[in-house]
């Protein structure tokens, strides 16, 4: 399975309405055959340790293969959308991972996640995937887990390993606060920045929040 994520800037000046028709579009992109899972929204939270990156919103696609992803992104209804939206947005980036599990996440479920950038490029990066594999399967807070290495890393500002941790909703998200310390604590000397995000899943297609 192939985890896509692609984070979103809106310019100041955008117009509501049209982040609104802009996410209304992207979540009308389930429509693709090689989709598995599509939603888009607005982040509750976004946090970054040292970079000046800032977000609005976020998109999280599944799909069942590379060939897919491919396929999804030359599809014409992406392209189109692509290009309409290219002139509001202040910023955008994109990170893909391979995971071994293709089922959708809830509606009305949260996700959280992470992106890394490791200190002397990848030569630490076993270690750091198997840092996070053992610690977040400690937790059962955790109704879905996937994480990996980037594989679109001229897309990605220099982030090579991503975390993606499903809960089952905004009050119970406040227990991944022991999960980012646990991982913090045995990875701070090898990360050099780190962006964190949350949002829900299945966000309403009429919502109209611009940040």
């Amino acid at each position: 399975m192939i985890e896509h994520v692609v984070l979103y800037r809106f310019k100041p000046e955008t117009e509501p309405s049209q982040i609104a028709a802009t996410i209304n579009g992207l979540n009308g992109l389930v429509s693709i055959n090689e989709v598995v899972h599509l939603s888009a929204g607005p982040l509750l939270r976004a946090h970054s340790s040292s970079s000046s990156l800032s977000f609005t919103h976020m998109l999280h696609c599944r799909y069942n293969s590379q060939d897919d992803l491919k396929a999804y992104a030359v599809h014409p209804a992406h392209v189109s959308l692509v290009n309409r939206t290219s002139v509001l947005l202040d910023d955008i980036m994109a990170v893909d991972w391979i995971w071994e599990d293709a089922s959708a996440p809830a509606p009305g479920s949260v996700s959280k996640v992470v992106f890394l950038k490791l200190k002397d490029n990848l030569a630490h990066k076993e270690y750091v995937l198997e840092v996070i594999r053992e610690t977040c399967n400690k937790f059962s807070s955790i109704c879905q887990f996937s994480f990996g290495e980037n594989f679109s890393l001229n897309r990605a500002k220099g982030f090579s390993i991503a975390i993606l941790m499903v809960f089952d909703g905004v009050e119970v998200l406040d227990s991944s606060a022991e999960i980012m310390n646990l991982l913090n604590e045995k990875l701070k000397d090898l990360v050099e920045d780190d962006l964190v995000l949350d949002c829900i899943i299945g966000t309403p297609q009429s919502d109209s929040s611009s940040t």
